[in-house]
Parts: structure tokens; C-alpha cells; sequence
């Protein structure tokens, strides 16, 4: 017998019992159906941070407080820090310290609310400096104006907000020149934010800006910052830049022992190399946990060949009367495994395909999110080579139990 004609029979024998071959491919689906989706989001994921991350420019540096966190509970470790402090921002931008540094923009962040008359809405309230959204976001107030240096040296109760947050408290009423409650204090409403959604870690929408210095002396009563954002010029060596940085600080902190430092430095290239690492060992520890469902659909493919096989031998002892090699029943077996693997790895590729295309549109329609729809080729190769494998690891032992039946046996079974 000719391998097409194996082929055909071991079709014919599938389509026999359709609805059982349906069932048994259904954990070969599942299992590369999440493979091929756990990939692809991961890219996609991947990809929309990197974007959001090269969007504030190559040139950005961020100076935060505290010991570079190393695990998820340090992070509060840099927001209870006082390590910044203006002595820092004016060593910096002192050319003899670091000559390539553009500008310093320190940041405070304010937790609680903004309210206006009755209405409440949770914001992210930010106090920084006049040209920081602007010059390193791009974005500026199509209502009003960003609020000035002045502003920032005379602690003015001034604010700018997102267009969300100026949808929840006033509605369609104007904005411009009402007062807000933030802390305990009135602010001055004198910008409002066209809509851009989400820019690096946080939301344009959803934003309230006033003078850092104002969030520091009277809103929380501190003298330190949270953050500094520091851009380097256009030609520098960043690399270079972030060094200076580091050796201008440890000076002023009088720190010789590197270990000691009670501040760190974060780089675009550094975050990019953290997003990767992170994302590929999340996207492979969650493969692996996908395949298990691969191994089970495996055990029920050569459960059901085994049950196919006993209740074939008839069919099996026929075919070895008229002819057929114990080869040839090896083959037909094994076909029919593998069939059916390619089959699931097919169908659970292109439903992961499906979702994968499905959950970037939603995000970026609904979410305002660019999530790019990415169609991992590897993904696809793994996911039906890995099921056709499974096929082959699985449908052996039916088989080998298939070519093995004496014909004579197998005439005689009932």
C-alpha cells in the first residue's frame, strides 16, 4: 500500500468517528492554542512598553531615591525615600558636574484626590516643572497654559488637568479659572490637557499638574523629590551622562562606597533591558506551564489509539490476511496520530491567531492603548511542530501494539 492510500484510509477511519477524533484533539488545541496566545501577547505587550519607553526620547535620564530595587518590595523603599533634594538638581546642572546635562525637572508625587464643589474623581496628581510635559512628552494644553517658573518660585496654587479629569468634575461647564481642592488646598485651574491617553507610566487623561514646589512646601510639607527627570543634549554619550551623574551625586551625598549609594540611575537602555528580561522569562515560564496541557492532550490521543486499535482488530487481522506488512499498520497508525495532532495544532493556532488580533483591537479602541497586533511566526512553527511531535511521541506505542497483532488472533476477536 502506497502512502496516499494510507493516507486516505487513516482519513476515512478519523471521519468515522468525527466526534470522538474532535474530543481527542481538543487538548492538543487548548495546549497550542495558549502557546501560540501566551507568545504573541507577550510581544505584543513587549512591544507596546518599548514603545511607550522610547517615546520620552533616547536623551531621558530618571533620577529616583533609594537603593535600586531588586524585588517588588523595594519599590516602596524609593517613595518614602528623602534622598533628592533641590542641593542635588543644582549640582547637576552645574556644567563643571556634568557637562552634557540639558535639563533637570524634579517631580512629587501627590497621592489623594481632586475635588470640585461635590464632585470627587482619584487622579494622578504630579508636581513638576513648567516645561517638563512639554519638552519631554510633547505634550501641551489646548485650553489655558502650563503654569511658569514664577510660578514655581512663588508656590502658586495653580493646576493643570487632564481632560478626564476635567470631564468628571465640571462636565461641559468651563474649567479655566474655576478652583480645585487638592490636599486640603484651593488651586487655580489654568490649563486643561487635550486627550492622548496613555504616555509611558502614566495617563495624560487623568493627570494633574502644579508647580513642584508647591506640592512640596504646600500640599505635603517635605523638601525632598520623588523623581528627576533629567535630559541630556541631543549628540551626548548617555552612557556617559548617567556616569557623571552618579559620580556628581555620590560627591554631594559623600558616598565612597558604591554600595552605599542611596539613589539610582535609569537610563532608556536600562529599561529596555529590564522590559526584555522581563517579559521573556514571564513569556517562558508561562509556555511551560501551556504545555502540560500539550502532554495531557498527548496521554488522550494514545488513550483513544488505544481504544481505536482494540476495537480495529478485526479490521487490523483482515488486512494482514490479504497482505498488509506489519509496516503498513505501523504507518496507518501512526498517520492517523499524527493527523490528528496537526489537525489541533492547526485549529489552536488559528484561534490564538483570532484572540491575539481580537485583544489588540479592543485595547486600542477601547483602552487607548497602542497594542500591537503581532503575528509571531516562531509561535506558529512551535506550536504545530510541537503538536505534530506530540503525535509522534504519543501514536508510537498504539501503533507498535497495532503491527504487532497476529492475524490470526485478530480474526478471532469479538
Amino acid at each position: 500500500m502506497n502512502i496516499n492510500a494510507t493516507i486516505k484510509t487513516s482519513i476515512r477511519a478519523l471521519k468515522a468517528n468525527w466526534g470522538r477524533s474532535l474530543l481527542t484533539i481538543l487538548g492538543i488545541v487548548i495546549g497550542v492554542m495558549a502557546i501560540v496566545l501566551v507568545i504573541a501577547l507577550g510581544q505584543g505587550a513587549q512591544k507596546l512598553i518599548l514603545n511607550q519607553v522610547q517615546s520620552i526620547g533616547a536623551n531621558t535620564i530618571i533620577l529616583r531615591p533609594g537603593r535600586q530595587p531588586t524585588q517588588p518590595t523595594d519599590a516602596a523603599e524609593t517613595l518614602l525615600s528623602d534622598s533628592l533634594k533641590q542641593r542635588d538638581v543644582d549640582a547637576l546642572l552645574k556644567p563643571v558636574n556634568v557637562p552634557d546635562l540639558q535639563t533637570a525637572d524634579p517631580a512629587v508625587l501627590v497621592p489623594g484626590v481632586i475635588s470640585y464643589q461635590n464632585s470627587v474623581y482619584r487622579a494622578t496628581v504630579l508636581g513638576w516643572t513648567p516645561n517638563a510635559l512639554g519638552e519631554v512628552f510633547n505634550v501641551y494644553p489646548d485650553q489655558g497654559s502650563f503654569f511658569s517658573q514664577d510660578d514655581v518660585k512663588t508656590y502658586a496654587k495653580v493646576i493643570v488637568i487632564g481632560s478626564k479629569v476635567k470631564q468628571e468634575l465640571f462636565g461641559d461647564s468651563d474649567a479655566l479659572g474655576q478652583f480645585v481642592t487638592v490636599h486640603g488646598q484651593k488651586l487655580q485651574v489654568v490649563g486643561i490637557l487635550p486627550s492622548k491617553g496613555q504616555v509611558t507610566a502614566f495617563n495624560v487623561d487623568d493627570i494633574g499638574l502644579l508647580p513642584y514646589s508647591t506640592a512640596q512646601k504646600t500640599l505635603l510639607g517635605i523638601d525632598y523629590f520623588h523623581e528627576i527627570f533629567l535630559r541630556a543634549k541631543p549628540d551626548a554619550d548617555v552612557d556617559q551622562v548617567a556616569a557623571d551623574i552618579t559620580a556628581t551625586l555620590r560627591e554631594t551625598h559623600n558616598i565612597s562606597d558604591p554600595s552605599k549609594d542611596d539613589f539610582f540611575v535609569v537610563t532608556q537602555k536600562t529599561i529596555v533591558a529590564t522590559v526584555s528580561t522581563v517579559t521573556q522569562v514571564l513569556t517562558i515560564f508561562l509556555v511551560a506551564i501551556a504545555s502540560i496541557s500539550l502532554m495531557v492532550g498527548g496521554i488522550g490521543i494514545m488513550n483513544i489509539m488505544l481504544v481505536s486499535v482494540t476495537e480495529r482488530t478485526q479490521e487490523i487481522g483482515l488486512r494482514k490476511a490479504v497482505g498488509a506488512t506489519n509496516e503498513n499498520i505501523l504507518l496507518q497508525f501512526m498517520i492517523e496520530a499524527l493527523i490528528l495532532t496537526f489537525a489541533g495544532g492547526v485549529l489552536g493556532t488559528s484561534i490564538a491567531i483570532t484572540i491575539s488580533a481580537l485583544v489588540s483591537t479592543i485595547a486600542q479602541t477601547y483602552f487607548a492603548l497602542d497594542w500591537p497586533f503581532t503575528l509571531p511566526l516562531g509561535a506558529i512553527a512551535l506550536g504545530v511542530g510541537v503538536s505534530t511531535a506530540i503525535g509522534l511521541i504519543f501514536g508510537l506505542y498504539p501503533a507498535r501494539k497495532a503491527a504487532a497483532k497476529d492475524p490470526i488472533e485478530a480474526l478471532r476477536f469479538e
